[in-house]
């Protein structure tokens, strides 16, 4: 399945530390549950390309205008 390939799955995300200083990102939907456990730098790079995705997502829902 690609990024641009729509989905019928339903699935929730919980995102919290963990008590041994890591992050996790918890997935949980259709009958199975995927802990991903990262380092707090890895964490935070992966919030940054969140970030970037949402930015160029914002600037192609609005046709390259900011808001």
């Amino acid at each position: 399945m690609g990024i641009n390939k729509e989905s019928e799955v339903e699935a929730n995300l919980q995102i919290g530390p963990t008590d041994q200083g890591m992050v996790r990102l918890y997935i949980e939907g259709s009958g199975i549950e995927v802990p991903l456990d990262f380092e707090p730098e890895e964490a935070e790079e992966i919030a940054e390309e969140i970030r970037a995705a949402a930015a160029l997502a914002r600037a192609m829902s609005t046709g390259g205008k900011k808001r």
